[in-house]
């Protein structure tokens, strides 16, 4: 399987996984997440599923401290409608590294590492997204803003193009560097995670 390079050099994700330990899935049930992972489970890469990734971090850090998140006990909350806009993507990324499932996820085995009902939309909160740590009540909000890092301003009349039918292969190849190269700067600029994603 062939993908951009950079993912691989794009920071992982190391939470503890109850559920995964439990069931001898994850040794001591520490699990990483890696971006692969996450175009992997949204199918495709663009600034919406880079920044779900970056918030994520970042929200997490700030809630966990130095200790490792410990997955399927956050709450996961989105100010918007999963149908609205790119909602329901920021969602499904986030509530894959968070483990949170809606009505649907796993129901627990003996009362316990349920992770359904930990997924909500259309929420009364500060930022795009606020999780929460269930084992201390302790929530941090986080606002995501793609448009700090912009797109080559040649790359929509020539996605038009793709669209249309009409490009070179060349004009796709163009397209799609250009494309990823955004996704690429986001991703491997650390510095700018902390305004991308911002704590309020």
């Amino acid at each position: 399987m062939k993908y951009p390079e950079f993912f691989d050099k794009v920071e992982s994700i190391e939470l503890y996984d109850e559920l995964s330990e439990f069931l001898g899935a994850i040794e001591n049930g520490i699990i990483e997440i890696t971006y692969l992972d996450c175009v992997k489970l949204a199918g495709h890469s663009c600034p919406t599923v880079a920044g779900a990734y970056i918030a994520t971090i970042v929200a997490l850090r700030e809630l966990f401290k130095t200790e490792l998140p410990s997955r399927s006990n956050i709450t996961v909350e989105l100010k918007n409608p999963k149908d609205e806009g790119v909602t329901g993507v920021i969602g499904t990324v986030v509530a894959y590294i968070c483990g949170a499932s809606d009505e649907g996820g796993f129901a627990g085995i003996g009362g316990k590492m349920s992770r359904r009902g930990l997924l909500h939309y259309n929420c009364n909160i500060e930022g795009d997204i606020k999780l929460t740590d269930n084992n201390t009540n302790r929530s941090i909000n986080v606002s995501i803003s793609t448009s700090l890092v912009p797109g080559n301003p040649d790359m929509m009349p020539l996605m038009q193009k793709a669209l249309s039918g009409i490009a070179t292969k060349e004009e796709i190849e163009k397209f799609r560097d250009m494309w990823q190269g955004r996704v690429e700067y986001m991703l491997t600029h650390n510095e700018l995670w902390d305004k991308i994603a911002k704590i309020s």
